[in-house]
Order: C-alpha cells, then structure tokens, then sequence
C-alpha cells in the first residue's frame, strides 16, 4: 500500500523528522487559503499521485505570488500527470500540498528498504540528492553508502553519524542528521513499511535538515496492525481491477499484455507469465488465486481478467496442493458460463485430485484446451491467441 507526500510527512514529523510546513488542498479556494495561512514569499505547489518524478512531469512548482498559487493550482488540478513511475496516460490530479519554500544549500537522500538476502532493513544514504536513485546506483554506486539495521538495536548512534558523515553532512549539523536517520529508521519499522524514501533531505543555508518529500510504501499483510495507515488509502490512485481482486483476496496486478494469466502461488505465476513470454506471448496480468481459491474468487479472476479488451486468451496453470484441482476446475465451468467466454482458454492442472479435475473440464462440453505441463500449455496459449 502506497500513501500520498504529506501523509508521509505526517508520519515521519510523529517520529521527530522535521518537515517543512505544508497544507493540503482539494480545490483552488483551499490551495490560495494554505499559501495565506502559510504567508511565506515563496510557496511551492505540489500535485499529490502515487509516482515519483512529478517535478519533471510539471507536478512541482513554485509560486512566489498568491495569483501564481491560484493560477498553479488551477492548471495542476484535474490535470493527468505523466511521470516515468505512471502509465502512459497519466494520472489524475485531485489533491494539491502547498508547502513554504526552502532555502536549500544541499540535497541529500536518504532511504530504508528490506534487504532480501540479508533479510534485514538496510539505510541508504548518498550525497546525490534529488536525482533517481537509481540513476546514481548505475553511475556512481561509489556514491551510496549502506548500512544494516539489527531490529533488536535499531540504527546505532554509530551507524547514523557515520552515514551522515560519509555523505558530507557538516559537522555543525551531524547531532540533527543522527536524530533524523534514527527517527527514520523507527518509522519504518514500527509502520510496517516496506519503503521508506527521502529524496531530497535538504542541508538548509542555517544548518538545519529538512525532509523536503516523503515515499511510504507499507507491508500489506502488516495493515491488520495499522488501521491508522489503512485509514491513509486513497483508491482514487489504484487500479479499480486491482481494487476489487483484493476484496476476494486475489492477487491481481494488470499488464501490457494479452494472455490474462490464472495460477495459484506466486512463484508458479512469476514462472508462468516467464514461459508464455519464452513461447513469444505477453501476460496481460499476474493473478495468483492463492491455496484456498473458491468458485467464486475463480468466477471473480475470470471477470477480473476479462474487462481488460486486450485479453486475447486465458492460461490457467494450477498445482494441486494445498488447492484442489476438482475445486479449480468446478470454478472454471462456473466462469465459464457466467462470463460467456469468446477468448481461447488453455487450463494444465497438476496434483491433489488432478483425474477428478480434468474429467469435469472434459465432461463440461466447453471448448477447453488441455494440456499436460507449462511448457505444453504456454505454446498452445500463444498459439490460440496468435493464431499459428
């Protein structure tokens, strides 16, 4: 789950991570009050989406003027943003932060992310703030400093002035960036997150750090602790199809492609979605139904899939474990015919009563075409859909 800047900046500000101040504002009226209230010379104008990159996509702006936050907030609002994280068409624009300038001397960033193979929190920080981190990792890896969080200690006092050190923070200034790294390094970790993101940390001409953005990205399977967070959702940024998968515990997330893909366990789809692109086929989702799929979370899947117009074609790839195959192959016959399905559907089915679910495909009179392993099924689904 994703939240907006200044919700995050809300969180990081209850951990003693200092903000510059801000408002948020969902029409014009609002954005012009939070500039008068904030009564600073330079406001900025900040379009509020789920992406980075909204500076270069004309989503952050100054104003120096309440007629230029008027006429700001009136182009940014209804607008839809294009940035390198959005899809081609954008995103739409319904909420505007208005925050006091700042007299940046430096940018910094600084970031927590989970550490797979260590399976530990990691702290990155790097002297090269406000570009893609990324960026800097590909030209200038040198530039990223790394530092492991034990969760029992948290980030030591060594480690935060260290990394702050290590990133030319000045002395003068290294008691606040220790402070700040450490109230980072809590957030993460008593939020649940799985991404934590400041780009920029700016050095102030005083000597003081601010944190001029803020990136969350939480632990689903955390949010049962943190109602306050779910509260922070905003599904006006998700993908409505993806929306509604989760609210039949599907794991659903749309693709360019045009082979919708049904499979349960999420290594098996990863393995899936790879094999149909080896045999020249593009997935149009990754759809993972899970190890208690009813008739009706498969129904579901199957509608899901099918109100994208690019789909093509169906592959259902299922191994029977946990999951039975009668009980996938009775979901299917229902989709089936709820949905009157016209697209080519090839299902392979493996495991836990695999005879008795491939009797009832085949017993059904639809037009589904069975095959025997991954492989087999993934040529036959491109195949259908390319008509070779």
């Amino acid at each position: 789950m994703k939240i907006h800047e200044y919700q995050g900046k809300e969180i990081l500000n209850k951990f003693g991570v200092p903000v510059p101040k801000g408002q948020v504002a969902f029409s014009t009226d609002e954005a012009v009050q939070a500039a008068e209230k904030l009564g600073r010379p330079v406001s900025v104008v900040k379009a509020q989406i789920h992406a980075g990159g909204r500076g270069k996509g004309g989503g952050v702006k100054l104003a120096r003027s309440i007629d230029e936050v008027r006429t700001l907030a009136d182009e940014m609002l209804g607008m839809q943003l294009i940035t390198h994280q959005t899809s081609p068409e954008g995103q739409t624009v319904r909420r505007l932060w208005i925050e006091e300038g700042a007299d940046i001397h430096k940018e910094f960033y600084a970031g927590i992310v989970i550490d797979r193979e260590k399976q530990l929190p990691c702290l990155m920080v790097s002297s090269e703030g406000g570009m893609d981190i990324e960026e800097v990792a590909a030209k200038t890896p040198d530039k990223i400093h790394k530092f492991w969080i034990d969760p029992e200690q948290g980030l030591t006092e060594a480690q935060a002035k260290e990394a702050a050190t290590n990133i030319g923070i000045p002395d003068a200034s290294i008691p606040q960036a220790v402070a700040i790294l450490q109230g980072l390094a809590k957030a993460f970790w008593d939020t649940d997150a799985s991404l934590l993101e400041i780009n920029p940390l700016i050095l102030e001409k005083s000597g003081k750090l601010k944190a001029l953005d803020a990136k969350f990205n939480f632990d689903s399977n955390a949010l049962f602790r943190h109602p306050e967070i779910v509260a922070l959702r905003d599904l006006d940024e998700e993908n409505p199809d993806e929306i509604e998968a989760s609210q039949y515990d599907l794991s659903y997330i749309a693709l360019d492609g045009n082979i919708g893909c049904l499979v349960n366990g999420a290594g098996l789809a990863m393995a899936t979605m790879d094999t149909i692109k080896l045999f020249g086929g593009m997935p149009a989702n990754f759809l993972d139904v899970g190890g208690g799929a009813t008739t009706e979370k498969v129904t579901a899947a199957f509608k899901i899939m099918l109100r994208n117009s690019q789909v093509k074609g169906i592959l259902v790839n299922i191994f029977g474990g946990i999951m039975r195959c009668d009980v996938i192959a009775e979901g299917i016959v229902t989709a089936v015919r709820e949905t009157s399905l016209n697209v080519p559907l090839v299902v392979r089915m493996k495991g836990t009563n695999e005879e008795i679910g491939k009797r009832l495909l085949k017993e059904s009179g639809l037009p589904i075409i069975a095959a025997d392993n991954m492989g087999e099924a993934a040529q036959k689904i491109v195949d259908a859909v390319t008509g070779a």
